[in-house]
């Protein structure tokens, strides 16, 4: 009996393993073996240990201690290893990890941001589809291969001041851009490759929480990302900006934020797609994660200008404004294809949305408006509630084509489509009831 439930056993795992090695993108290249190995990593295989509180950083919440820190991180960089924050509370500015080094939040300990901006210096950095110079994060990681932050603790933005001083603006100035205030993001990690962030809480970003810019092979695990919709609205608190990166996976995540939760960038302007600085976004899996409160589950713009392999799925979306949101932005060139959601249940005020994306506008100089795309998109598996099924508007700036809506069970106010306004949009087993 043992040999023959033991060869069952075998039989069973074989078939799942082949299941599973023959999973693909939505253009049908198969998805990488590097996308289902998601162990944690363990700091122990990392180096030596450098706890911060043993070399002159105090567990106090009120005294900025930015150099006694970074001065951890220098030490760490010399031969490799990871800087540990212990139990407690320890207020900085900009931090900047370097080879070799990692980042460790143990359980009860707290990194917080300095809610003064001088705190976070000018560097050349990226942001909005940008390369330029602006303020730098909390927590810098660039060109640091390898680069892991893990751990039970919270990395802490503490983000209130900047966001009232960011709505008062805007109460005196409506046209003021994200940028105009001055506020620094919570996590940037550029040019990095084999990049993990797992187990930490990521709060109360003043800015965009986690972004990542031309990075290869990234994976957030466990995380719990949230900033706030209300009494305080936080304004632009992406939880993960994805900019110009290959193979990023999402998984088992957490995600309330008041804007975007995760948001694909990668420039913007008439010339976009000929910048060097700018690029595409491809292989990008967000998979078995929570979502709260949050404008779009998952938002291709309003800087972005090619993203091929994106797959939401065996996702909760709870209080959304929109489930899938393409943001057409008429001065950018854009190529969004590829895209599939599926198996995702929970709520939001619009299933799709695609319209114009016009705030802050400008051709610069360029006569024509430049055409944009969107292709092969699937939504299929889905039980879902909204507001408003189907808010699309046709367009001369863009062509929608090839979009697939299969096996959707939908209760909608307004349940309403128009096949019409996409070229070649095939629905299959879609019920839609009030």
């Amino acid at each position: 009996m043992k040999i023959k439930a033991l060869s069952l056993f075998t039989a069973v795992f074989c078939l799942s393993a082949s299941i599973f090695a023959q999973e693909k993108f939505p253009d049908g290249t198969l998805i990488p073996d590097w996308f289902r190995k998601n162990e944690i990593v363990k700091i122990d295989n990392l180096g030596k240990k450098f706890k911060i509180t043993d070399h002159n950083v105090i567990n106090d919440s009120t005294i900025v201690q930015t150099e006694k820190i970074q001065h951890v991180i220098d030490m760490a960089t010399q031969n490799g290893g990871v800087v540990i924050i212990p139990e407690g509370t320890y207020l900085s500015g900009s931090l900047f990890f370097k080879p070799g080094t990692h980042l460790h939040l143990e359980e009860g300990a707290v990194l917080k941001g300095s809610d003064d901006i001088s705190n976070f210096p000018i560097t050349m950095t990226r942001m909005e589809g940008q390369t330029l110079k602006y303020f730098s994060a909390l927590i810098n990681a660039d060109s640091v291969d390898g680069f892991t932050i893990s751990g039970k603790g919270t990395i802490n933005g503490n983000g209130l001041r900047y966001w009232r001083s960011f709505w008062l603006r805007r109460e005196f100035n409506p046209q003021c851009t994200n940028m105009d205030e001055m506020r620094p993001r919570l996590v940037y990690i550029s040019n990095c490759n084999d990049v993990q962030i797992s187990g930490v809480n990521l709060i109360n970003s003043p800015f965009w929480t986690t972004h990542l810019y031309k990075c290869k092979n990234v994976k957030l695990l466990n995380l719990h990302i949230f900033s706030p919709e209300k009494p305080v609205k936080a304004p632009s608190t992406d939880a993960v900006d994805i900019d110009a990166c290959t193979n990023v996976l999402i998984k088992n995540c957490y995600m309330s934020v008041n804007d975007d939760a995760v948001a694909l960038k990668g420039g913007k302007g008439p010339w976009a797609d000929k910048d060097p600085n700018n690029g595409g976004n491809y292989n990008i899996i967000i998979e078995d994660c929570e979502y709260g409160f949050c404008h779009g589950a998952l938002t291709l713009g309003s800087e972005s200008i090619h993203d091929r392999n994106i797959v939401l799925r065996r996702c909760t979306i709870k209080n959304a404004n929109r489930l899938l949101w393409l943001k057409m932005r008429p001065d950018t060139p854009q190529n969004y294809e590829y895209i599939l959601v599926e198996d995702i249940t929970g709520d939001a005020d619009h299933f799709l949305y695609i319209k114009p994306w016009t705030q802050f506008f400008d051709l610069k100089g360029r006569e024509d408006i430049p055409k944009s795309y969107s292709n092969n998109i699937t939504m299929r598996n889905i039980n879902f509630k909204c507001e408003t099924f189907f808010n699309v508007d046709k367009s001369d700036q863009y062509e929608l084509k090839n979009f697939t809506f299969e096996n959707l069970n939908i209760q909608a106010k307004n349940g309403e489509y128009d096949k019409n306004m996409i070229e070649n949009f095939s629905l299959k087993n879609v019920n839609i009831n009030k």
